[in-house]
């Protein structure tokens, strides 16, 4: 069986410990599939405390209870939001991948707490917008990444260097034609593009325009633009929004 994009982090962050931050990116964004004992999460009782378990292919899923199993889609950020709190870890791709592990519960409460910062969305008039000199490569990788990932969400992004009123500077990044529905999972998108870069969610701030608006002059000479792809609509990935629980199988 061909390796994932999660087996793939897992084992990079295994030969460098600088890329962990990048496996949990990964690992919040994959579509899981969650055993089941009915319509709640199957919960095995180990010696180190009790874990549920997930998946990131069916295959693995088969492979793991040959005999069938329930399970439901869901995307690791709403696994880690799910357990946060209650003393259960994650067993991952238990014996079936190169990413196999158990996660305890500390690491998922730590998990679900970095996907709870997000940057501020902003409606005040900047004083000023520059060329975003000083902004840090892992962070334009970050959000070059996860704006790549969110196609038809938007029509494209643009971050600058900006000057508020009271003499507070910062990075802006001014989303282009989202509709008013996408704002909340682009606002997720960025702030987790700053925490697993390793960036202080405080350090970008968010706002969201229309081509038409004035500032779209200003955005296109000083800002550094990042084209979302168009081809096909943008779906939420299963059990990533509260009100639409996830899929059973």
């Amino acid at each position: 069986m061909s390796e994932t994009p999660l087996d793939e982090a897992h084992l990079a962050a295994e030969a460098d410990l600088d890329q962990r931050l990048r496996f949990y990116d990964r690992l919040a964004g994959a579509e899981l599939f969650l055993l089941l004992d009915g319509e709640e999460p199957k919960v095995f009782h180990l010696s180190d405390g009790p874990i549920v378990l997930a998946f990131d292919t069916e295959a693995r899923v088969v492979e793991f209870a040959p005999d069938g199993a329930g399970r439901a889609e869901i995307t690791g950020r709403a696994v880690a939001t799910m357990l946060s709190g209650q003393g259960v870890g994650l067993g991952l791709n238990l014996s079936v991948a190169p990413s196999s592990q158990v996660l305890p519960p500390e690491v998922i409460d730590w998990l679900a707490g970095m996907l709870e910062q997000s940057p501020a969305e902003v409606s005040a008039v900047p004083k000023a917008l520059r060329a975003p000199g000083h902004a840090p490569e892992a962070l334009l990788r970050a959000l070059d990444e996860k704006l790549s990932a969110a196609a038809g969400l938007a029509q494209a992004a643009y971050l600058t260097e900006v000057d508020w009123d009271g003499g507070i500077t910062g990075h802006l990044l001014a989303v282009i034609g989202a509709p008013d529905a996408a704002r909340q999972a682009l606002t997720q998108a960025v702030g987790e593009a700053l925490v697993f870069s390793g960036i202080e969610a405080g350090a970008l701030d968010v706002s969201f325009h229309q081509s038409g608006d004035p500032v779209m002059a200003t955005l296109e000479r000083v800002g550094l633009r990042f084209d979302l792809p168009q081809s096909g609509l943008f779906q939420q990935a299963p059990g990533s929004d509260p009100k639409r629980p996830p899929r059973l199988r």
